[in-house]
């Protein structure tokens, strides 16, 4: 294909948290860059994913899910998605067939109205839970939500979707790519994400940490690898990455949490992560977990910036 038909350019996903952003993406590019937990507000990161397709190339951020901040670490999770928004080319607003269009979607809708001129794509997603009359009554509110917020223009356009169930992906990649510039690959073909390994590291380590544990941890949870480095003294046909990380949390109880009784969530926690790792890495690690108490981070600006914020 010439460079006069391929088209390229990037999508930034926005949603309330758990809209299924993380999902999306991952099904879309086709192998795990987000995180995806049952628990709101896991993504912390803008993750690129790319999506290499025959006639274009998508190149997806994952944004934190926008709301009503609460916190510092929440104005600076919304003022990241702000950002993001200015330097795309279209959007996917996401809003779950299982939940009701509410304040939290009205909210966004009117943020991306001051978009001006960009292609807002409403993505409903989660549509395997949902059967066809309340899919049918879910896309009539969305659409609604679009002309009462945006005008007679309303959304760019609106695709049903079940990334966990592998329905209409394909579709939306279509859709995404409609509304791209005609323009050649901006990444090597078979690159899937432009994030640093690091951080890739540390966000496996949090969704492994986040599986199974209390509501309040989520956001109380921040991850920051202190160190990769080849194990010395390996020969080259059976190497090992020594990856040292440090979790941690608001509080001694929170830091009780994680390690478990015995060790034992701590442990479970690195078995998981490391699986995940060295998939990714294509290669073994020895995984060093260490869980510290960094008091009330998400309101202290000096904590935020140690912690990658």
């Amino acid at each position: 294909m010439s460079d006069a038909e391929h088209r390229a350019g990037f999508v930034s996903l926005v949603g309330r948290p758990n809209a299924g952003k993380s999902t999306l993406t991952n099904a879309l590019v086709g192998q795990k860059v987000a995180i995806t937990s049952a628990k709101p507000q896991t993504t912390r990161h803008t993750i690129r994913g790319i999506v290499n397709r025959e006639d274009s190339q998508l190149i997806l951020v994952d944004t934190p899910g926008l709301h009503r901040p609460r916190t510092l670490l929440g104005q600076r999770l919304n003022d990241l998605v702000a950002d993001t928004l200015a330097e795309v080319d279209a959007v996917g607003f996401c809003l779950p067939a299982n939940e009701k269009v509410g304040p939290g979607d009205r909210f966004i809708a009117e943020q991306l109205a001051r978009l001006h001129r960009k292609p807002v794509i409403a993505v409903v997603t989660k549509t395997d839970l949902v059967d066809r009359a309340a899919l049918t009554q879910q896309l009539l509110a969305v659409q609604k939500l679009g002309t009462d917020v945006a005008g007679a223009d309303g959304w760019a356009d609106i695709v049903p979707v079940s990334a966990s169930a592998g329905i209409q992906v394909d579709t939306v990649a279509e859709v995404f790519s409609s509304h791209m510039p005609v323009s050649p690959v901006l990444y090597p073909d078979g690159e899937l994400t432009d994030e640093p390994e690091a951080v890739m590291v540390a966000e496996l380590v949090r969704e492994a940490a986040l599986e199974g544990v209390r509501d309040e941890l989520p956001h109380s949870l921040a991850v920051v690898v202190e160190e990769m480095n080849p194990r010395e003294g390996r020969s080259e046909d059976d190497p090992l990455l020594d990856v040292h990380v440090n979790l941690y949390v608001e509080r001694p109880s929170q830091k009780a949490i994680i390690i478990g009784k015995g060790g034992a969530r701590l442990r479970d926690v690195g078995t998981t992560a490391r699986r995940s790792i060295e998939a990714l890495l294509g290669t073994r690690i020895y995984l060093d977990l260490h869980v510290k108490v960094a008091k009330d981070w998400q309101r202290d600006p000096k904590q935020l910036v140690k912690l990658g914020f």
